[in-house]
C-alpha cells in the first residue's frame, strides 16, 4: 500500500479550500482517507495552512510520502 501525503479539495467553484490529508495512493484526490492532518486556504490573504506537526513528522517516519504541493507546504511551516 503506496500512502501519499495529499490536498482533498473542499469548498465551493471558484474558491477553493484544501484539507491535508494521508490517503491510499489509489484512492481518488477526494475519495476515501486514513486520517486528516491540517488544512490549507489560498483564498484570504496571507495565505493560511495548519498543519498538524506531530502527526505529520510521525507518518513521514512511516514511509508517506507527500505530493509536491504538500512537501513545499511542509517546507514552509518547518517541519521538513
Amino acid at each position: 500500500m503506496a500512502v501519499k501525503i495529499r490536498l482533498r479539495r473542499m469548498g465551493a467553484k471558484k474558491s477553493p479550500f484544501y484539507r491535508i490529508v494521508v490517503a491510499d495512493s489509489r484512492y481518488p484526490r477526494d475519495g476515501r482517507f486514513i486520517e486528516e492532518i491540517g488544512t490549507y486556504n489560498p483564498v484570504v490573504s496571507p495565505i493560511e495552512v495548519k498543519i498538524d506537526a506531530d502527526k505529520a513528522k510521525q507518518w513521514l517516519g512511516n514511509g508517506a510520502q507527500p505530493t509536491d504541493t504538500v512537501k513545499a507546504l511542509l517546507k514552509k511551516e518547518g517541519i521538513l
